[in-house]
């Protein structure tokens, strides 16, 4: 390691994310910090007890994601593998895909403690239960589930096991694993552009309260997301791959631009709506083509 990168994270232990940061590669970064970043987003998209990592990493400290989002594609990659290697196992067993499925989503869920898809439930209900922005935000805060928000869980629930169990009888369970990784670590990337090119509906709301990613910060995770088209070039067709990422830039814009229109701008459920979407669109898009 540099004495560079020794002198960015000492400062950044002292001083927070808002430190100068050493760079070794154009946009990625540093391996040390990369790794720290991705660290902390794992710890605040999921449940799973991460310690730290090293010198640049502070479990402790309150996430900065003008400068950590960059890496929630690779924090996507680690949220899902419990359910990707849950999944892997039980493909080769007797176990029909639709129960393969149902698992490796409940797992998802258990890991993520069903962070994203309680935003997509808040979201449904204000969407279509508010007639004006400020009372869809205000039943968006509302804890309690109403009908919209229940049929939305029920309908994309359905849907994503329905699309993984023909992932999993499609293709082999190791090759279905990788899809189901990379669909995580996409949505996650999209979720980010998405963040970084929207206003906020609240300026003390979660998406704003630890900072808006930026630009540079959009194109990080775009770049950190592209190695997880591999896995999608060597198995599927160019048409496959070509229309699940077109189906899933589409959502993630198209929710993205919903939320401008029905409440002025995104939100923390807003942004959990977007990665669901646009993630249920990769799966689609991909499984169009036979």
């Amino acid at each position: 390691m540099s004495s560079e990168t020794d002198q960015s994270s000492d400062s950044r232990e002292k001083h927070g994310h808002n430190a100068t940061r050493a760079t070794t590669l154009p946009i990625i970064g540093s391996p040390v910090l990369l790794a720290a970043d991705t660290a902390a987003c794992v710890r605040f998209f999921s449940r799973l007890p991460l310690q730290r990592v090293n010198r640049a990493d502070d479990p402790a400290a309150a996430p900065h994601f003008q400068q950590i989002a960059g890496a929630a594609p690779l924090a996507g990659l680690v949220v899902a593998l419990p359910a990707a290697g849950l999944g892997t196992l039980l493909g080769y067993s007797a176990l029909p895909p639709l129960a393969v499925a149902a698992l490796v989503l409940a797992t998802l869920c258990a890991t993520t403690g069903a962070l994203h898809e309680d935003g997509l439930s808040d979201v449904a209900d204000g969407f279509f239960g508010g007639a004006t922005p400020a009372r869809r935000l205000e039943i968006m805060k509302d804890s309690r589930i109403g009908a919209f928000g229940a049929l939305a869980l029920v309908l994309t629930i359905v849907l994503r096991i329905s699309l993984l169990a023909v992932l999993w009888q499609r293709f082999s369970p190791a090759d279905a694993a990788l899809i189901f990784l990379s669909t995580e670590a996409i949505s996650r990337a999209i979720l980010v552009w998405q963040w970084s090119q929207r206003p906020l509906a609240r300026p003390d709301g979660l998406a704003a309260r630890f900072g808006k990613p930026d630009r540079g910060t959009a194109r990080k995770a775009a770049l950190l997301a592209l190695p997880f088209l591999l896995p999608g070039a060597l198995i599927l067709s160019p048409t496959a791959l070509f229309l699940g990422l077109l189906l899933a830039i589409a959502t993630g814009f198209a929710v993205g631009r919903i939320a401008v229109t029905k409440i002025g701008g995104v939100t923390g459920d807003v942004l959990g709506a977007i990665q669901q979407i646009c993630g249920l669109g990769f799966l689609v898009g991909m499984l169009m083509v036979p």
